[in-house]
Parts: C-alpha cells; structure tokens; sequence
C-alpha cells in the first residue's frame, strides 16, 4: 500500500490554478522531491496535503485513507507530519523543553502540555532519542533563539518526528542555509530510518539529486513528470524549464 496517494487533486485562488489535476503516489520507505519554478504550487501541493489549505477537487489518501479537507489535527493523527519554510519553535525555550512539549501534545493530553512535560520522566527519553537523531545531542540546554539557523532547522524536524509519522512533508529544509549547515542537513536527512517516507520540496538540486529515489517537477500547478533522477537530469523539457534555470 502507497503511504500517500494523490488523486486528481485540484485547487484554485479565483481564476489562478495552483494545483492541476496532480495524480502522484509515494511508497513506503521512499524519498520523493518536488522541485519546480517559483510559483509553480509546490508549498500550495504540501499545504493541502498537511491540511492548511483545502483543496477543490480529488482525494488525498494517507495509507488508503481518504484525509481530504480534513484539518492538520487529524492529518497528523494517520501519521504525517510536517516542517514549514519558517520554523515554528519557542525560541525561549531550551532545545529539550520544545521536544518535551511536542512528545506531550504527541502522546499526552493536549490541553495539560506544560504540566505533563515537567512530570514526564519518559518524554525526556524519548527526546534525547530525537536529539541523537537529529545530531542534536549535547545542545538540550540549549536556549533555541542561540542555535545556529542551521540548527533550529534540525529541531524543527525532531519536533516533526516526535509523532512518530509514517510520512514527513519536508517544506524547503535548507533553505537559507550555509554550504556546511546544507551539508549536516543532507547527511541528517539520508540517515533517517527508511522506515520513514518523505515528500520534500527543494530548490537546491545539488541536496535534491543527493537524497531523492524520485523527484516530480511541477510547472503552474501541474506535474511535468515524474521519474528516477538519472531521468529528470537527462530530461530535455525539465532543464529548459528548470534546470536550465537553476545552472
């Protein structure tokens, strides 16, 4: 079974098409990339399939269930999880205290966060976990707002896998990065258990070439193809549109 499946999915802002009669699935395991020109729907896609934005027509299929519309909460709830362009963390908190409180809402009771975080002794485990995971491991003191950018970027994802998802929607996650901030990504990125499917978005094709199984290129809203990487590069009409852009 497809961990997501997109079924002529369509959605419109007035008279602009943003997403266009998508079809598109992601197996177990695999790591997909979308990549496209600005404006060609790439974060609209994500949005609808993370549950911030509705989309007109089709069906979105978490493990072949239909989410379609359906708000973040229960997205989340089937197993997909999501980092945005612009994270999303409480920047004067430690790095433990925000994985703490993601674990809480995670696993515990949503409306009890605070209290449950501080008299948890397993979220703390669990975070550490996140941390090693993330190469995060020894900065849990941390205050967030003193990290590196390229750091809050690695907690934004711990933070995103506290859930334990079976899909990670993966908005730009280097983008605004230094090369050696890009580099730790990458290699933070490829080591995540294949247990974990992944649909990114990114614009550095150095990253996408490194890291994607398959990669869909979109152009206004609608899939120019979707292939094997080898495949894409040697695509004449994607680097006339694209790549040919982006070199």
């Amino acid at each position: 079974m497809n961990v997501l499946e997109l079924d002529h999915l369509h959605c419109a802002f007035g008279k602009l098409v943003v997403t266009d009669d998508v079809c598109l699935t992601i197996g177990e395991g695999e790591r997909h990339v979308i990549i496209g020109p600005n404006g060609a729907g790439k974060t609209s896609l994500i949005n609808q399939i993370g549950g911030q934005l509705k989309p007109a027509a089709g069906r979105i299929l978490v493990s072949g269930q239909d989410v379609t519309g359906k708000p973040p909460s229960h997205i989340s709830r089937k197993g997909v999880a999501r980092t945005f362009q612009r994270n999303n963390l409480f920047q004067n908190l430690s790095v433990i205290e925000n994985l703490r409180l993601a674990l809480a809402v995670a696993f515990g009771n949503p409306l009890d966060v605070f209290s449950m975080a501080a008299r948890d002794q397993a979220l703390i485990g669990r975070a550490r976990q996140l941390l090693q995971l993330t190469h995060l491991d020894g900065e849990e003191k941390c205050i967030v707002r003193t990290l590196s950018y390229g750091g809050q970027r690695q907690l934004e994802i711990a933070m995103a896998l506290a859930s334990e998802p079976k899909l990670l929607l993966l908005d730009e996650p280097t983008s605004g990065m230094s090369p050696a901030e890009t580099a730790r990504m990458v290699e933070l990125i490829a080591a995540l258990p294949r247990s974990l499917s992944m649909l990114m978005i990114e614009h550095d094709m150095s990253v996408v070439f490194s890291i994607a199984d398959r990669i869909t290129v979109l152009h206004y809203g609608k899939i120019l193809v979707t292939d094997a990487p080898a495949a894409i590069q040697a695509n004449e009409r994607v680097r006339e549109i694209y790549l040919g852009m982006a070199h």
